[in-house]
């Protein structure tokens, strides 16, 4: 998360990529990195549009999409960089729209409340109360971010007060509140989902708390579907499916117990009372957490909707 934005002059994606280059119809696009600096420039053969790269958003995992100022305004650019391509393509939104002019043609303009939201989830301080501060901001989410302003805890740990530690804690949430309200806040809670018409179809596998919400059997009390349950929010998620097989199995019995009545009554009395997989026991999440591409975005997002995955079903929205 310390790398969700960062200043062009830093962005590890433009400095590994001097020179990125993309055309479609009338428009040709490329960035171009010149010392500490990303030039962002379009042409569609007579005129040209140039302006500098302020600052990259995504870690490059997936993609990154650049913020430039144009005419005194903050804008998206209209195309970004995808890891699978090693190159440029549309930003997502713009796959299905014609430019009206070269300016169009460069991204659109983000209104403040649009990019309050986004400085708000990919850096750390560049919010005070409705004002957009990009002068005090920290670059990607650091500790302050969800732990809030640290001075006074430093205060309190100087001073040996350990039994009033002047910090939040996100891990003492309930595990719904944690999910829907604290994570969900920039990963999309189910009621940012449900009320926004424009979330509909494939794109809304990427709001993992929405998925969770709507999973089989989701209970918002059980703290082992808390978020962290799973992942470490100071490391990056762990890729290795099998990672996450005795997370499966602290809630769900094992393929002994579906042979066995002892083996299934001790599981039980351990906790573990949804029923076994009949199929397997292991790369649990490979099966009923599968990976689904969104078109346009060239990645595929693990969908946190639990669930029986049944051949040719269309997805659940």
């Amino acid at each position: 998360m310390g790398r969700a934005m960062e200043p062009a002059a830093i962005s590890a994606v433009l400095r590994a990529h001097p020179r990125l280059t993309f055309r479609s119809g009338a428009y040709s696009y490329e960035i171009t990195r010149k010392g500490e600096q990303s030039l962002y420039t379009i042409t569609d053969g007579t005129h040209t549009f140039s302006e500098p790269i302020l600052y990259s958003f995504g870690q490059g995992k997936a993609g990154q999409t650049y913020i430039f100022r144009h005419n005194g305004e903050l804008h998206e650019s209209r195309v970004s960089f995808y890891k699978d391509l090693k190159g440029l393509d549309w930003t997502m939104g713009y796959q299905l729209t014609l430019p009206s002019s070269l300016e169009d043609a460069a991204g659109r303009a983000i209104k403040l409340n649009e990019a309050r939201e986004c400085f708000a989830c990919h850096s750390t301080a560049a919010i005070n109360g409705l004002e957009l501060q990009l002068d005090r901001l920290i670059p990607g989410i650091s500790c302050e971010a969800c732990h809030g302003p640290g001075r006074d805890h430093i205060a309190a740990m100087e001073a040996k007060r350990l039994n009033d530690k002047h910090i939040f804690n996100p891990g003492k949430m309930e595990a719904d509140e944690l999910a829907q309200e604290f994570c969900g806040s920039c990963h999309h809670s189910a009621e940012q989902v449900l009320t926004n018409n424009q979330l509909q179809g494939l794109v809304r596998v990427r709001f993992q708390p929405y998925r969770l919400f709507t999973s089989r059997g989701h209970d918002p009390d059980e703290a082992r579907l808390r978020c962290t349950a799973c992942h470490n929010p100071h490391e990056d998620p762990v890729q290795d499916p099998a990672f996450y097989d005795p997370k499966c199995l602290a809630c769900h019995r094992s393929g002994t117990s579906l042979k066995s009545a002892a083996v299934a009554k001790a599981e039980e009395s351990e906790g573990r009372t949804d029923k076994a997989c009949p199929v397997a026991q292991r790369l649990c999440v490979s099966c009923h957490m599968p990976k689904i591409e969104v078109p346009g975005t060239h990645f595929q997002f693990t969908d946190h909707r639990i669930r029986t995955v049944k051949p040719g079903e269309p997805f659940p929205n």
